[in-house]
């Protein structure tokens, strides 16, 4: 891996300069201007939450933070910040120490401290995508607490970007920022939305910015496939080709299956892969449309 260009100095040591998101400062207008599909601005909000842990149903949220921005869609340029905003959340319980490692938020912070649902809903309603690192793990959370989330589109700035076609071989956030000559306080919501903003949109690029690259594959609908009826001495060849499982809660055999989600034009090539590797010349499997707006759902 390469840093951009630009960052070696004379003594070909790398400068990374400390990130801290001066240049997003909230303009709250008191109007929007009305935007639809052809104009030439866009808007989007920027989401990150904070847990107790990886469980949706058993870990929850005790930090939000979003950002809505508008922005100049082909070009990703003239950034406005129009809201945001950030809080707290009690869990009701301990956090666990493994958690409080990660991003710092202890029990004191937090405690009887509410998130404004009414407000969440107002922001994401401003913007038809909303885009967050590893989206398939933040929405599953906002929809288990927001009706409205279920309804939006989102975006995901792992799997909606190549990042290894633009020479990166590691999609965590920090290292991508580090690459790009910048770092931060990770793992504090407000700072990691501040920062995912400034990577996807950062000055390195003169054109074909990480942020115009995800705007136009956030409108292509993708494809499950599921490898269904597969035998279990194949399951280690499945995770390797990056394969999840999926458990029903009805106790069905058939209902459990190996899944991933798949462009369409990759759609010849998995079933190829499974009928040979897998199903011994009989494909079983089954290829499910997955909507813009179910996308990254779980």
């Amino acid at each position: 891996m390469s840093f951009i260009k630009g960052l070696n100095d004379i003594d070909n040591n790398i400068k990374l300069q400390k990130y801290e998101g001066k240049n997003l400062i909230v303009n709250k207008p008191d109007t929007l201007e009305k935007l639809n599909a052809s104009s030439d601005r866009m808007r989007i909000c920027f989401l990150d939450l904070e847990t107790t842990g990886l469980d949706k149903n058993e870990d929850k949220i005790i930090e939000i933070a979003i950002k809505c921005i508008e922005i100049t869609k082909n070009n990703g340029s003239d950034i406005k910040v129009i809201d945001a905003y950030e809080s707290f959340q009690d869990p009701g319980f301990e956090i666990p120490e493994e958690s409080i490692k990660i991003h710092g938020i202890t029990n004191e912070m937090v405690a009887n401290k509410k998130i404004d649902w009414n407000y969440v809903k107002n922001i994401l309603s401003k913007a038809p995508l909303i885009i967050a690192h590893n989206a398939q793990f933040d929405r599953s959370f906002l929809d288990l607490n927001l009706e409205l989330s279920k309804n939006k589109i989102w975006s995901c700035s792992i799997n909606d970007i190549n990042w290894e076609q633009r020479g990166f071989n590691s999609f965590k956030q920090e290292l991508l920022a580090i690459w790009h000559g910048f770092y931060y306080e990770s793992h504090r919501a407000m700072m990691d939305v501040d920062a995912l903003i400034h990577l996807l949109t950062h000055d390195s690029y003169l054109d074909n910015k990480p942020i115009v690259e995800l705007i136009q594959n956030a409108k292509t609908p993708l494809c499950k496939v599921e490898a269904t009826y597969a035998k279990f001495e194949y399951k280690n060849l499945l995770r390797k080709r990056n394969y999840k499982w999926f458990s029903a809660d009805n106790g069905k055999r058939e209902d459990n299956f190996w899944y991933k989600i798949i462009k369409h034009s990759e759609i010849e090539i998995e079933r190829k892969w499974l009928t040979e590797n897998i199903y011994s010349g009989n494909f079983k499997g089954r290829f499910v449309e997955v909507t813009i707006v179910d996308k990254y759902k779980n």
